[in-house]
């Protein structure tokens, strides 16, 4: 990754005129009425960002925040109503399903037709046709219209176009979402080859574990304004409380903050440290006020042997009247990838409906079948408060758990196989 920007986006804005009526529309267009008819809907609000040669970049946001519109506006496909957009490489985007495919021509046609589009010689799609094809692997359909195709052949051809003509720079608005898990695997493979090779990658998607995968970096988009940029662990979590109506806060940085004292009253605070830059939110009409970790000795620890018995326990003030608590503990590695967790509705576990003032403590016991290595732990107490479900405490990161093994395997999680093998006779 270099320090030269391939996009500048720079106070961008994008509005749209909103009209009650059709005739309201035409009025104002014919210059028949004095007063205004619409109302202004910006999309986009004053958005700044550099995207650097080499990153791959997430832009992440909940419905209606604006992710698609900016990436229209850097392909090319929208104008923006204020601001400006500079893009020093040959763009490949996918913005969604078919974009820019002639629905009554071949796939084939509209391989040549895309490339085209995009800037490339027909002898320079010759050189990468045999390429596209066996990335597709949609068989002779290719010589049908693309018309005819079933949603998932349409962005196989759609993202081997798309990812086989060796652009500069991909962009790539949700277009996963749709391919088997198969082809989302070598799409994803296709991803880490790019990254590879140096080239920028700019992707919106709801898939937050491919946000942490992938991305260097990360921009959190809310209703068209620009949250915050950073690594996609702050980012992620800043989103996850977006999801749930809270207003985000960040993750401390500095230590030593009073949260890590509060969360640990008493017993996990004399037999390991918490992380002092735990994130904290929530209404706190119930409250983690304690949490810990057993070995399968029985001893308070966040050192943990591969394969053996340990307990999770957390204690919950509740400092109102609510309904339905339920409480929920989640393990991540540390480039924040969420691996497993569970809670207490999953688990069937009911909890009884406590009174203002009154405590619980919940104890979850497993096995731990995670590799060996580092990993973060976080709690949370949801329910319901008149009715509507609310966040009421969560603590993300809240300590690390270590795991200690003689023999790992692949990925995060050891299958547990019992191997045999027998000779056979020839």
């Amino acid at each position: 990754m270099s320090d030269k920007n391939v996009i500048s986006v720079q106070h961008l804005s994008k509005m749209y005129k909103l009209y009650d009526k059709p005739s309201d529309r035409l009025k104002e267009s014919l210059g028949l009425s004095r007063k205004k008819k619409y109302r202004e809907h910006y999309a986009l609000h004053d958005v700044n960002f550099n995207i650097h040669e080499g990153e791959c970049v997430g832009i992440i946001g909940v419905n209606g925040s604006g992710k698609s519109t900016i990436l229209k506006i850097i392909t090319g496909v929208l104008a923006p109503t204020t601001g400006e957009v500079k893009v020093n490489g040959r763009i490949s985007a996918l913005l969604e399903l078919g974009a820019g495919f002639n629905m009554e021509y071949s796939g084939l046609e509209n391989v040549y037709l895309n490339g085209t589009m995009i800037g490339f010689s027909e002898e320079e799609i010759d050189a990468k046709l045999d390429d596209i094809l066996a990335f597709a692997d949609i068989g002779d359909y290719i010589h049908q219209p693309v018309k005819t195709y079933s949603s998932g052949m349409f962005v196989r051809l759609a993202f081997a176009v798309a990812i086989n003509i060796d652009p500069e720079i991909l962009i790539v608005d949700e277009a996963l979402s749709v391919g088997d898990v198969f082809f989302q695997a070598k799409c994803y493979h296709k991803f880490e080859e790019f990254k590879k090779q140096g080239k920028t990658i700019l992707f919106v998607t709801h898939d937050l574990s491919s946000v942490s995968k992938y991305c260097d970096r990360v921009i959190l988009l809310n209703k068209g304004v620009k949250l915050d940029e950073g690594s996609p662990k702050e980012m992620v979590d800043l989103y996850k409380q977006l999801l749930v109506g809270q207003e985000p806060v960040k993750q401390k940085t500095d230590g030593g903050e009073d949260l890590a004292k509060a969360a640990v009253a008493s017993i996990s605070h004399e037999h390991f440290l918490p992380n002092p830059n735990t994130l904290e939110y929530g209404d706190k009409q119930a409250e983690i006020v304690d949490f810990a970790i057993k070995d399968d000795k029985g001893m308070f620890t966040n050192t943990i042997e591969k394969g053996s018995t340990f307990q999770i326990l957390m204690k919950v003030r509740f400092n109102e009247q609510i309904q339905e608590p339920i409480m929920a503990y989640t393990f991540k590695n540390i480039r924040g990838t969420e691996l497993t967790g569970t809670n207490t509705l999953f688990e069937k576990a009911e909890v009884p409906e406590p009174a203002p003032g009154g405590c619980c403590t919940v104890t979850f016991t497993q096995k731990m079948d995670l590799q060996g290595g580092e990993y973060l732990l976080s709690f949370g107490c949801t329910g319901y408060k008149d009715g509507e479900f609310k966040v009421f405490h969560r603590l993300y990161d809240a300590c690390n758990i270590t795991v200690i093994s003689a023999k790992n395997t692949v990925g995060f999680f050891d299958m547990n196989s019992t191997v045999t093998v027998q000779e056979d006779d020839i």
